[in-house]
C-alpha cells in the first residue's frame, strides 16, 4: 500500500517516491495543500478500489494512517 500511494503523491505533487515515509505528515512534512490532497483521495479510491467518505480524510494527517485507512477501510469492495 505504501508503494501505491507513493507512487500517487508523485504522481500528483511531484514528491520523489522514497520521500514518502509511513511517518510523514501531508502538510508538514509533503507540503501538500488541501486541493493535492483531494486529488490524492480520488486517486487512492480509484487504484485502492473504494470509497472514502469525507468525513473520514479530516482524520488522516500522516502517510501511516493513511495506508492503515486503505488496509482496514470498511467500504473497500471485493473483486
Amino acid at each position: 500500500m505504501l508503494d501505491g500511494l507513493a507512487e500517487i503523491i508523485n504522481e500528483i505533487a511531484g514528491i520523489a517516491v522514497e520521500d514518502v515515509r509511513m511517518g510523514a505528515r501531508f502538510n508538514e512534512d509533503l507540503d501538500l495543500d488541501s486541493l493535492s490532497l483531494v486529488e490524492v483521495v480520488v486517486a487512492a479510491e480509484e487504484r485502492f478500489d473504494l470509497n472514502i467518505p469525507d468525513q473520514d480524510i479530516m482524520d488522516v494527517r500522516t502517510v501511516r494512517e493513511a495506508v492503515d485507512y486503505i488496509v482496514n477501510a470498511p467500504s473497500r469492495r471485493r473483486r
